[in-house]
């Protein structure tokens, strides 16, 4: 059995279930497993070093999987912002049929991808920016609450409150992102007005994500309240997991007389780079949402799909099937 929704119809997939596009994480080997499993997955376009190297990622993935996936273009502003336009001509050129864009002025980005009849998923963390990038004309929205790993924007609104009410007013189909784990949270997010989920932490402990165990376990033995919130004071707010290095970060920003340039050698890409590939949960951080409470086991990501599946179509079957209405 299958739970056919718009999101499933539109990305020509199985199941309502699509994997984050995250930094270092989302390579082929993931992401053609999270789609041979029935589910989207999505290569990170900015984990490769060059928009060339990110072709042969792409190449890679094919030989991988003959199903439907994604690449995930993050636009975030910078001093040396990296060559986005040549990532965007890799995406088209590669054949590419679906993009998740999240960060900052997506429009360029969004038109290009649009004039190539590619289909596009924006990612946002407020109702007020869904609207922006539906206005754009993205044919799908990934609502990201508080409750998420990366960046849940600064207005601290969780799921149960920000899909709804995104889904009261966009009328695009929607991915619900954030606190997704298992099949209880696939039922909610259709309940409250999403098509499917988008899972990141939850697909970072899986037998095919590329990092070490060691990551994988950390998440495995965290609960709900193992994580940090970073950069707050810098209006761009993180939430990370929590671990010597992120304990140091909150501990360093607290200071009164705090900038950014004491906590910079910390919170290092390429550390967190480090410490996601060689398990050194000292090297730098490790970015995880509150999901780490619902993880309890590091399944394939076949098994864990049909798992999550299976338990939704069994709960919508039996145990909202139970409750009665009065007359």
């Amino acid at each position: 059995m299958a739970l056919v929704t718009r999101i499933t119809e539109l990305l020509g997939i199985e199941h309502p279930i699509v994997q984050g596009g995250m930094m270092w994480v989302g390579r082929a080997e993931l992401a053609a497993a999270v789609s041979n499993a029935g589910g989207l997955g999505i290569l990170t376009a900015l984990t490769q070093p060059t928009p060339d190297d990110l072709r042969r990622e792409i190449e890679r993935c094919r030989a991988l999987t003959d199903k439907p996936f994604g690449v995930n273009l993050t636009i975030l502003p910078s001093v040396s912002p990296p060559p986005y336009a040549e990532y965007r001509r890799a995406i088209i050129d590669s054949g590419v049929t679906i993009v998740e864009t999240a960060g900052h002025r997506p429009q360029e980005h969004v038109e290009h991808f649009k004039a190539h009849g590619i289909t596009v998923i924006h990612k946002c963390t407020a109702v007020r920016h869904a609207l922006s990038a539906e206005r754009m004309g993205v044919d799908a929205i990934s609502i990201d609450g508080f409750e998420c790993a990366g960046h849940p924007g600064e207005d601290d609104v969780p799921g149960l409150i920000l899909i709804p009410a995104a889904a009261d007013k966009v009328t695009v189909p929607m991915l619900a992102s954030g606190g997704f784990g298992d099949g209880r949270g696939l039922v909610a997010a259709l309940a409250l007005g999403a098509e499917g989920i988008n899972m990141g932490t939850r697909f970072c402990a899986t037998v095919e994500a590329p990092i070490h165990d060691a990551v994988k376990q950390l998440i495995v033995a965290n609960d709900e309240r193992a994580t940090n919130l970073i950069f707050r004071r810098f209006h761009n707010t993180g939430r990370v997991a929590k671990t010597s290095v992120s304990d140091k970060v909150v501990e360093i920003s607290a200071q009164p007389e705090a900038v950014f340039e004491d906590i910079r050698p910390l919170v290092s890409g390429a550390k967190g780079r480090v410490a996601l590939e060689t398990g050194d949960l000292d090297a730098g951080l490790v970015w995880a949402g509150q999901v780490q409470g619902l993880i309890h086991d590091v399944p394939t990501c076949r098994e864990l799909i049909e798992r999550i599946v299976g338990d939704a179509e069994a709960l919508i079957a039996a145990r909202l099937s139970g409750f009665r209405v009065a007359a």
